[in-house]
C-alpha cells in the first residue's frame, strides 16, 4: 500500500507532505482545491508520462515522492529493474524545464518503461472520466480476458502466438506467390536473355585478352619486321652476334686455364651463349606468329563486339554479363520447382491454422465461462449498489481471426424491468456508469491482487440513498486493501477510516493546494460544510454526526 506522499512544485502545490494508511481514505475539498491535481502526482509517480507544464510556475522541477510499503514478492521485482531489493519502496520522479524526466526505485535510476511495469501492479487509479472506457466496445474483451484469470491469459498467450506463426507462414506463401507471378511474367525474357549469354560461350577475361590480340594483329607487319631483323642480326650469318659470341668464348675458353678471373670471364661468356642459343627457336616461332590473315583480324574483332554488345544489355562489365547469366539461372530453377515449394508452404499453413484454430477454439470456451461467471458477478454488485432492476450481459460474437482470437465482446445492459439489452452506450447514465465501474472494479481487484485502489470521484451522478450505498461498496472494498477515494459526496466521506481534507490557500503572490488530517471535530465541520454548502449550520453538524454514527 501507498505509506506516505510527497510533492514539490507540482501545479498549484508548492510542498505537500501527507502520511497515508490502511483501510478507506477519504479526500474532499471545494472545487478548484487541487485534488485531481494530487492523483494526477500520484499517477507520475506510479509511471505515467509527463508534461513540464505540471511544473510550478516560476520553478526549475517538479518533484513527487511515493514511498510505498509491500510483501517480500516485491523485492524479485526490484531485482529485475536493478534497484536496491530493500522494503518500504521509495519512489521518486522528478521532471523539470529542460523536459528531462529522472525515474529512481530505492536510489537508484530506471527507464520509465520499467518504472510503469514495476508499479504496475501495485496501484490501481480510476479518473473522473474513466468510465468512458466502457463505452469503447473495443475495451471490453480485455476487461473480460482480464477477468477470465490465469488460465485464460495462458490459452490467449498460446493463441498469439500460433497466430503469429500462421501470419508468418501466410505472408511467405503471399510473398513467394509474388515472386513467382513476377518471374512468370518474365519467364520468356528471363530464357531469351541466358540463352543470349550462353551462347556466346564467354570465359573469364576474355575480352581484356581479346583486345590485346587486336592490337597486336592490326601492328603486325610492325612486329614482323621487328622480329625478322633481330633474328637476322643474331642468327642468320656467319658474322651475326651468335656467331661472334661463339668464336669469343672459344677464345676465352683457350686461356681460362691461366687464371680464376679468366675462367670467370669465360663462363659467363659461354653462359650468354647458350642462353641466346635459347631464344633462336623462341624468337623464330614469334617470327611466325607474327603473320596474321584480314580474316582473323576480323574474326576477333567480331568476337570482342559481340562480347561489348552482351557488356551493354546485361552490366556493363564480362563479370557482371556471367553473374546476370548466374541469377536469370536461378530464377528459372526456382519456377521450374516453385509449385513444390507452393505445395510445401501451404501444407506448413493448413498445420499452423489447425495449431490456431485450436487454441481459439478453447480461448473463446473460456471466454464463454468468464462471461457468464461475469455477468452473474456484476450482477451480484449491482444489485448491492442499489441497481436492482439492473441486467449485465456480456455477448460474445465471432471476429476475424487475430492474435487476440476470433472473439469480439460488448456489454449489454437493461437499466429497468421490461427493457431489451442494448449496448452500455445507449442505456447507461453518468451515474450508472460509475456504479459499473465500481462494480468491475470490485471485481478484478479481488482477481489481480491490487493493493490500493484510487477513486477520482466515483460518485459522479450519484446522490441520496444511493451515495450511501457506494459509500458501503467503497469500505467493502477496502477491507484487506487500501482505497482512497475523493468525493463531494458527504454520505460516502462519512464513511472512511480516515478523513483528509484538500484545501487551496492563497498567499499574497501565490496560491498553494495543502493535504490536512482532519480530527474528529474537524471531520464534523467537513461533512457539515458538504452537507449545507458555505454556510455551516446547526442543523447540518447534527446530521454530519449522525453520518458518522452509522459508521
Amino acid at each position: 500500500m501507498l505509506v506516505s506522499l510527497s510533492i514539490e512544485n507540482f501545479a498549484v502545490i508548492k510542498k505537500l507532505d501527507v502520511d497515508l494508511d490502511e483501510g478507506l481514505l477519504v479526500m474532499t475539498g471545494e472545487t478548484g482545491a487541487g485534488k485531481s491535481v494530487i492523483i494526477e502526482a500520484v499517477s507520475m509517480a506510479l509511471g505515467a508520462r509527463a508534461d513540464t507544464d505540471l511544473i510550478r510556475t516560476g520553478e526549475d522541477k517538479a518533484v513527487v515522492t511515493l514511498v510505498i510499503d509491500g510483501s517480500d514478492s516485491l523485492l524479485a521485482k526490484l531485482e529485475e529493474i536493478g534497484a536496491p531489493a530493500e522494503l518500504p519502496v521509495i519512489i521518486r520522479r522528478e521532471i523539470n524545464s529542460q523536459s528531462r524526466s529522472i525515474c529512481r526505485v530505492n536510489g537508484a535510476i530506471v527507464p520509465l518503461s520499467q518504472l510503469s511495469a514495476f508499479c504496475k501492479g501495485l496501484a490501481d487509479i480510476h479518473g473522473q472520466y474513466d468510465h468512458q472506457y466502457l463505452l469503447d466496445k473495443e475495451n471490453h474483451l480485455s476487461v473480460l480476458d482480464l477477468y477470465g484469470g490465469d488460465e485464460l491469459a495462458a490459452v490467449k498467450i498460446e493463441t498469439a502466438e500460433r497466430y503469429s506463426a500462421y501470419a508468418a507462414l501466410s505472408g511467405s506463401l503471399m510473398e513467394l506467390r509474388k515472386t513467382l507471378s513476377d518471374a512468370k511474367r518474365q519467364k520468356e525474357l528471363l530464357e531469351y536473355e541466358l540463352r543470349d549469354i550462353q551462347s556466346a560461350s564467354l570465359k573469364p577475361r576474355e575480352d581484356e585478352e581479346l583486345s590485346e590480340q587486336i592490337a597486336v594483329m592490326e601492328h603486325s607487319e610492325q612486329i614482323y619486321e621487328a622480329l625478322s631483323a633481330a633474328y637476322e642480326g643474331l642468327f642468320a650469318s656467319d658474322s651475326s652476334a651468335y656467331s661472334r659470341l661463339g668464336n669469343a668464348a672459344e677464345e676465352l675458353g683457350a686461356i681460362e686455364s691461366f687464371s680464376s678471373e679468366y675462367k670467370s670471364f669465360s663462363e659467363t661468356l659461354k653462359d650468354i651463349y647458350y642462353r641466346t642459343e635459347d631464344l633462336r627457336s623462341d624468337l623464330r616461332h614469334l617470327r611466325d606468329r607474327a603473320s596474321f590473315s584480314p580474316e582473323e583480324l576480323d574474326e576477333a574483332i567480331e568476337r570482342l563486339e559481340l562480347i561489348n554488345s552482351l557488356k551493354r544489355k546485361y552490366g556493363g562489365s564480362l563479370e557482371a554479363v556471367m553473374s546476370y547469366a548466374d541469377k536469370a539461372r536461378a530464377s528459372l530453377e526456382t519456377l521450374e520447382s516453385s509449385d513444390e515449394k507452393v505445395r510445401e508452404l501451404e501444407e506448413k499453413i493448413r498445420l499452423a491454422r489447425g495449431l490456431y484454430d485450436e487454441s481459439a477454439a478453447l480461448l473463446s470456451s473460456l471466454r464463454r465461462k468468464a462471461a457468464a461467471s461475469l455477468e452473474e458477478r456484476v450482477g451480484k454488485e449491482l444489485s448491492e449498489l442499489n441497481f436492482r432492476s439492473a441486467r449485465f450481459s456480456v455477448a460474445l460474437d465471432k471476429a476475424p481471426v487475430s492474435a487476440l482470437g476470433a472473439d469480439s465482446a460488448e456489454f449489454l445492459m437493461s437499466a429497468n424491468k421490461g427493457e431489451d439489452l442494448k449496448p452500455l452506450a445507449k442505456v447507461a447514465s453518468g451515474g450508472e456508469l460509475s456504479r459499473i465501474m465500481l462494480a468491475l472494479k470490485r471485481i478484478i481487484a479481488d482477481i489481480d491482487g491490487i493493493p490500493t485502489l484510487i477513486f477520482d470521484e466515483i460518485d459522479t451522478g450519484i446522490s441520496g440513498a444511493t451515495a450511501g450505498i457506494v459509500g458501503e461498496k467503497l469500505r467493502s472494498i477496502s477491507k484487506g486493501r487500501q482505497v482512497i477515494c475523493i468525493t463531494h459526496l458527504p454520505q460516502i466521506a462519512a464513511l472512511g477510516d480516515h478523513h483528509y481534507l484538500i484545501k487551496k490557500e492563497s498567499g499574497e503572490k501565490s496560491t498553494s493546494t495543502t493535504v490536512i488530517r482532519l480530527s474528529p471535530e474537524e471531520r464534523i465541520e467537513e461533512l457539515a460544510r458538504l452537507l449545507s454548502g458555505t454556510e455551516i449550520t446547526d442543523s447540518a453538524r447534527a446530521q454530519a454526526k449522525e453520518l458518522l454514527g452509522r459508521r
